[in-house]
């Protein structure tokens, strides 16, 4: 057999001209590149690539709360650490690791410090919310720039006296020249609730600060230290409630939990004047976001989206709500698309308002 020339090639073969040549070249250099690029971008790019079971396999998340332990914001995080991981793909490990400080923001800046690559959750006080929108100058954080997992429950909130007060009703607390409150950091929702009661309601309420959270305002109450309070509606003691070492002087939130006193009356409605009632709105607009938990704007979608379908899953979960009632804790979730609506509503408050706010809560 004579070599040289292929046995399917018997055409005669046409010499390509130089000019010819060239332009095809420069036509597949920047085609092949192209492609090129991108088969580069998907083999080198895992975070865009890696699945989120992938990835969160055999992983440890950390949830960062930004109170002490021992309160309400604590007592959630730790139950959703509890139930979160089944729902996660790749069920990864959870835990909790408390940071608080200047009103929870220390947290939140925390948050910020660690890799956005949804390894670390983070969950604050929410009255830090109106104050990032009224002094932007000391809370030099935009969250609306956070991916939102959603809220477990809002964070329904009650004022009270300790029963050696002999202070019954809101018509006894009016009648006080001073009574004293505990209180932590400005920007707590607790510290808020207090200043509504001096600045919008003209109550004769003093507070005392320097208590790092909610577990030791309550001792400081019973201790005598202090007369009461303002707090979270499932971080009261069932005792205090059963045995009637509280009042419960007004409802900072117009639900009605299991357990509560219809009697008892909400705030809003005892404010008239229309400029208050819309401050009173403002500053309590937190409170019912509640008990949200947020991971980095910088966390990936699909990883973003995987911690949101965990969570929704989580919260409608019977052994998550069966363990919620046994805690005393009330369950009343939004997912993290509306967390995220809600915050940005918060932020289109006009400007007047928002100043008004501030001055009422201290700032």
């Amino acid at each position: 057999m004579k070599l040289g020339r292929h046995p399917s090639r018997s055409f005669p073969r046409k010499r390509e001209s130089r000019g010819g040549l060239l332009r095809k070249i420069l036509f597949w250099v920047p085609a092949f590149a192209g492609t090129s690029g991108l088969l580069f971008g998907a083999l080198t790019g895992p975070a865009a690539a890696e699945d989120p079971a992938s990835f969160f396999a055999g992983k440890t998340l950390k949830i960062i709360v930004g109170l002490p332990p021992g309160g309400g914001a604590d007592a959630y995080a730790r139950l959703v650490q509890r139930h979160l991981p089944r729902h996660l793909p790749g069920a990864p490990a959870i835990v909790v690791e408390n940071v608080p400080g200047a009103g929870s923001l220390k947290s939140v800046l925390y948050l910020d410090s660690l890799p956005a690559d949804g390894t670390a959750l983070g969950t604050f006080s929410s009255g830090l919310l109106t104050e990032a929108i009224a002094s932007p100058q000391r809370v030099k954080v935009d969250f609306r720039h956070y991916g939102w997992i959603g809220n477990v429950s809002a964070d329904v909130r009650v004022c009270y006296l300790w029963h050696t007060t002999g202070v019954r009703d809101w018509q006894d607390l009016a009648a006080r020249k001073q009574l004293v409150f505990a209180a932590s950091a400005r920007g707590t929702a607790g510290n808020v609730d207090t200043s509504m009661l001096r600045e919008l309601f003209r109550l004769p309420v003093k507070e005392v600060q320097g208590y790092p959270g909610s577990a030791a305002k309550r001792l400081a109450v019973e201790k005598g230290e202090v007369d009461g309070d303002c707090g979270g509606w499932t971080a009261i003691p069932a005792d205090w409630l059963g045995d009637r070492k509280i009042s419960i002087v007004t409802r900072l939130s117009p639900t009605l939990l299991p357990g509560m006193d219809e009697k008892i009356p909400f705030a809003g409605d005892l404010l008239k004047n229309p400029s208050d009632r819309a401050v009173f709105d403002f500053l309590m607009g937190p409170e019912q976001i509640g008990r949200p938990f947020m991971v980095s704007g910088r966390v990936p979608e699909p990883r973003l989206a995987a911690l949101r379908r965990a969570f929704d899953a989580t919260v409608a979960d019977p052994a998550f709500l069966s363990d919620a009632e046994k805690l005393h804790l009330s369950v009343t979730p939004l997912d993290g698309a509306k967390v995220a609506r809600d915050i940005a509503a918060l932020y289109a408050t006009p400007a007047d308002l928002a100043a008004r706010a501030k001055a009422i809560a201290g700032e």
